[in-house]
């Protein structure tokens, strides 16, 4: 039996934060929210207290990630987890006001799942979360590499 799927969300506005948090709930996804304002403190649940991320290991995640926070870049954080052996088949979200398509193609080539520009189709936004939630919870991810 897997575990259920804790969304993680990187999101500095918070009017944002909550207008994707309602929508989410509003679509029947009932999973818990762990939110962060900027990135150095998901960086730091991510990767834990040793930095390497084994703390997560096992643990079933989907992050929804602002590219534009106060404190570095969401590239960056997209960059790390998927270079990490422990959270790199994490799924990825990226949700943010950037339509450059050179940078939509980096978070792609980066690993990212999704790229949805902001202001979105909120309903459109929650039914795709759900969709992958619901993906997630029935597909087994094969662990990490020890």
């Amino acid at each position: 039996m897997s575990n259920p799927v804790t969304i993680i969300m990187v999101e500095d506005d918070e009017g944002h934060a909550r207008l994707i948090e309602r929508n989410i709930r509003r679509s029947g996804v009932n999973n818990e929210i762990i939110p962060f304002m900027n990135g150095t403190a998901a960086v730091n649940y991510l990767f834990g207290k040793d930095g390497t991320g084994v703390e997560r290991k096992g643990d079933a995640l989907l992050i929804l990630l602002d590219l534009n926070l106060p404190d570095m870049t969401g590239i960056d954080i997209l960059k790390r987890v998927k270079e990490n052996k422990y959270l790199k088949s994490t799924p990825v979200v990226v949700l943010t006001t950037t339509d450059d398509s050179q940078e939509i193609k980096r978070c792609y080539e980066l690993g990212c799942n999704v790229y949805i520009t902001k202001p979105v189709n909120y309903e459109s936004f929650a039914n795709a979360i759900r969709q992958l939630g619901l993906f997630f919870s029935v597909i087994q991810v094969p662990p990490a590499s020890a």
